[in-house]
């Protein structure tokens, strides 16, 4: 968020994914990282920022480096996410993530962005990883 704000943007909402038994801390997962989604709430309760959550109900079903919308596919829990928070902010124009250095995540961010008419913000990646944990 910092990055986003260092870079002109304004950020005006916090979305995260998280699994179908909240109770459960790790997911197996390709695409997401569900360690620690019960401290999210604490983001939008410091920032003030209205959070979006949804249940991931989808599958790493499409594995390939390249993304093609699949149905039920754990990626398009992310597009029903990001349209749904579109539709309450209609002004947005892009979505940050954290990918650092995955490109199977970026290239799905960068899709669901895409399809939704948004560009894909990813500041942190390639950087560094020492230096991302400081």
């Amino acid at each position: 968020m910092h990055l986003c704000q260092v870079h002109g943007h304004q950020v005006v909402a916090l979305a995260n994914l998280v699994p179908p038994d909240t109770s459960t801390d790790e997911l197996d997962s390709y695409m997401y990282q569900t360690v620690g989604h019960q401290l999210v709430a604490a983001y939008a309760a410091c920032t003030g920022l209205p959070l979006y959550r949804r249940k991931i109900s989808g599958h790493s079903n499409s594995q390939a480096l390249s993304y093609e919308p699949t149905k039920g596919d754990e990626v398009e829990d992310l597009h029903l996410l990001l349209a749904y928070i579109r539709a309450q902010h209609p002004d947005i124009q892009a979505v940050a993530s954290g990918a650092i250095a995955s490109d199977y995540q970026r290239t799905r961010v960068e899709s669901v962005c895409s399809r939704l008419g948004l560009v894909s913000l990813a500041y942190l990646w390639h950087q560094p990883q020492d230096q991302l944990l400081r």
